[in-house]
Parts: C-alpha cells; sequence; structure tokens
C-alpha cells in the first residue's frame, strides 16, 4: 500500500517506527558488548595431568641458636665495660669488671677461720697422741698386774683397779681421735667455703665463653648487680638460623635435611642456600602453621630478628590434576576454580595440594585433567556471567606463557 494513501497519523506511526528500530537495535548492541551486559573477556586454561616438583614457601625470622648470657655469680657493683653491642670477641678475652659487694672481706675471715681450724688440728693431734701414749701405757700396767695375780703378787682389787684404769685411758684415746676427725672436717668445710669465695671473686671478672660477637649489653658501669644477672649477651660465630612458618596444608613431605632458598629482607632478591635443620615437635593451632628451623649453609650474620622468606624444594610428585595458581578463587567460604562447560560457568570446589615455583597447584580432589577453567578474569564472575574467550588479558600474562 502506497504510503501517501494512508492517514495523516498511520505515516507518522511508520516513520517513528522506522527511525526507532535502528536506534534500539544500535543500543541493544552496544548494551550486550560494551555495557555492563557485556560478556566478560576471560583467558581460559586446560587442566593438565603432569608430574610437580612442588615448593614450600614460608616466612621468618632470624634468631640465635644460643645465646651465652654473661654475668657476675654474686652481687656487685659494675666497675668497668670492655665492650659494646655488636663487638666480636674471643673465648677468654676479658669482658668487664665487677667490685664485690662484701665478698674480700668474706675471704679475709674465711682465711682467718681457717689459721683457726689448723691451729685446733695441731691441738687435737697432740692430745690424740698423749691419750695414744696412756691408753700403750694402762694397757702395759694392766697386763703385768695380771700376770702378778696369777704369780700370787698382787691382790684381785688391784688387777681390777688396773684393768679399769686401761679401760679409761680406751675411751680417752677413742674421744682424742674423734676430736681431731671432726677437726679435720671442720678445716675441710672451711677451706671448701674459702674455695667457693675465691672462684666468686674471680667470676667477678667476665671473660667471653665462645668466639663470637656482643648482641646486647644490658648494663652500664655503676649498675648494682643481682647474683646470675646478665651483663652482656653473646651468640656464638655461626650461631644463627631461621624460626620459619609453613602453611600446614601444604607441609606434606617437609623434613630435615632438604635444601632452601632464603631471601632475607635487607638484600632484596638475592638468595642465599640453606637447609632445613629441624622440624618442631608442635605446631600453631591458631595459625595452622608448622614450624621449622633452617640453618644457613654459609658463616652468614644477619640482625637478629631480620624477616626473610624461605623457599623449600620437596620431593617430586607423580602426574595428577595441574592447574594455575591464579585460576584459584573462594566462593562462599569454598576453594574451587571456575569451570566452563559448553560456554557456561560452574564454580567447582576443589581441594589442592602443594605447588611449585611455576605458580602450578595440584589438584587431589575436584578436577580429573581435562576441563577448561578461568584462569585470568577482566571482572568478578557468577554463576550468570557471559563470558569472552581471549588470548590474553592487558597488562595479564596468559595461560599458555605461564607453563
Amino acid at each position: 500500500m502506497p504510503l501517501k494513501s494512508l492517514a495523516p497519523e498511520s505515516r507518522r506511526t511508520l516513520l517513528l517506527i522506522a527511525v526507532l528500530l535502528p536506534l534500539l537495535a544500535v543500543f541493544g548492541y552496544v548494551a550486550l558488548n560494551s555495557g555492563p551486559l557485556a560478556p566478560v573477556p576471560v583467558v581460559l586454561g586446560k587442566v593438565e595431568k603432569q608430574p610437580l616438583t612442588p615448593a614450600l614457601f614460608g616466612t621468618g625470622n632470624v634468631v640465635a641458636r644460643a645465646t651465652h648470657k654473661v654475668g657476675p655469680t654474686s652481687a656487685g657493683r659494675l666497675s668497668r665495660v670492655a665492650v659494646q653491642t655488636g663487638d666480636k670477641v674471643r673465648a677468654g678475652q676479658w669482658l668487664a669488671e665487677v667490685e664485690p659487694v662484701d665478698l674480700d672481706q668474706r675471704v679475709a675471715a674465711q682465711q682467718a677461720a681457717l689459721q683457726r681450724a689448723d691451729a685446733g688440728i695441731v691441738a687435737a693431734r697432740a692430745q690424740r697422741d698423749e691419750a695414744q701414749v696412756r691408753q700403750e701405757f694402762a694397757a702395759q700396767q694392766a697386763q703385768r698386774y695380771a700376770q702378778l695375780q696369777t704369780s700370787g703378787f698382787a691382790s684381785p682389787e688391784l688387777t681390777l683397779a688396773k684393768r679399769q684404769e686401761w679401760q679409761a685411758a680406751q675411751a680417752g684415746l677413742r674421744a682424742a681421735q674423734a676430736a681431731l676427725a671432726s677437726a679435720e672436717q671442720e678445716r675441710q668445710r672451711l677451706q671448701a667455703e674459702r674455695e667457693a669465695s675465691r672462684r666468686q671473686r674471680d667470676n667477678l671478672t667476665l671473660r667471653a665463653p665462645v668466639d663470637g660477637w656482643v648482641v646486647r649489653r644490658n648494663a652500664d658501669p655503676g649498675t648494682t648487680l643481682l647474683a646470675g644477672q646478665a651483663v652482656l649477651e653473646i651468640v656464638e660465630h655461626g650461631g644463627l638460623w631461621l624460626d620459619v612458618r609453613f602453611d600446614q596444608q601444604r607441609a606434606a613431605g617437609l623434613k630435615a635435611g632438604l635444601a632452601a632458598q632464603i631471601v632475607l629482607r635487607s638484600q632484596g632478591d638475592a638468595p642465599l642456600p640453606g637447609k632445613v635443620e629441624r622440624i618442631e615437635p608442635y605446631a600453631d593451632a591458631t595459625t595452622e602453621e608448622i614450624l621449622a628451623k633452617v640453618g644457613f649453609a654459609g658463616a652468614i650474620t644477619p640482625p637478629i630478628g631480620e624477616l626473610a622468606e624461605v623457599t623449600v624444594t620437596l620431593a617430586s610428585l607423580p602426574a595428577g590434576p595441574v592447574i594455575d595458581n591464579a585460576s584459584i578463587q573462594r566462593q562462599n567460604g569454598q576453594i574451587g576454580v571456575w569451570q566452563v562447560d559448553n560456554g557456561r560457568l560452574r564454580f567447582q570446589p576443589v581441594a589442592l595440594g602443594a605447588g611449585d615455583l611455576n605458580g602450578k597447584v595440584q589438584v587431589r580432589q575436584g578436577l580429573r585433567g581435562g576441563e577448561q577453567v578461568v584462569v585470568y578474569s577482566q571482572k568478578a564472575l557468577s554463576a550468570d556471567t557471559r563470558i569472552k574467550p581471549v588470548e590474553a588479558l592487558p597488562g595479564v600474562a596468559s595461560a599458555g606463557s605461564r607453563r
């Protein structure tokens, strides 16, 4: 029907439709391709079955294997200190001097008491010798009068008296011997106390117990010290290692003897060789981490407390499903990946195993191999999101380039 034959109202309606339809088509195309409804560009990756050489990553800090605390064994006043924090020391080197409070007077009193004990021993020995002579004489007399009584030249009463004198002399000898033994024991006690005091006096001169360096100075000259109070703390050369924490879920296969790479915060990207020396028999239940001690392979002396990153290469695992670490997502408290089935998204929960240094992670449950998963996406995804597979996203490496 010719347009002119239509009523004016109908012609205006048709003209309006002719104008709006192209506009609606353009708007729909723009909305579906560049607006909120546009598909999200994603980089897909294929779940492959391959062997994996896992690497365990942990963080820790430098600690001392053992700290030697140097201080006096008796109270005193710190008079001199010859070293500062950070100084290297040799075993036996003089470090500090402590003045005793009353130790010198105590040693002098103990020496005087020891001299008195020596005089007492001399007197006790003389008394013992005198009692020995008396006992021998009384024994001879008792024997002589017993013989005279047998011959009829002495009465039984006199013989009994001599025997009693002999018994008294024996008792006196035993008493003199006991007194001498007691005096000698007392001298030994006094001598031991004097030697202990002298050792305490000698211990007031503080010396380095090992070759190492001073890591802490706890007192200055003039400080009054208690017995056992540490003045200096010394760490032995080569006496540093790392106290490292590893994730429990990824720590399968971690054991002593494995090689490690250590990166100290102060040395940037310069890795240092090391070794796992010990797995602690306890773990942190709060952070779910395993604790281990990692030693340096060389004579390294970083500051105690410095942070470090540690990577341990574990034993190789047999072939199994492997995904890119970037594909791992968390939805509603579950760990999984966005799996693509016939162009549609589905969140697939997975149980992860160990990972390697190339960003690959082994999947223990949830995937079998051959599935397609989203490695990178331009936006956050949901099950209703439309996707557009691309080779790479701007500023992000492709999944293939990571292999």
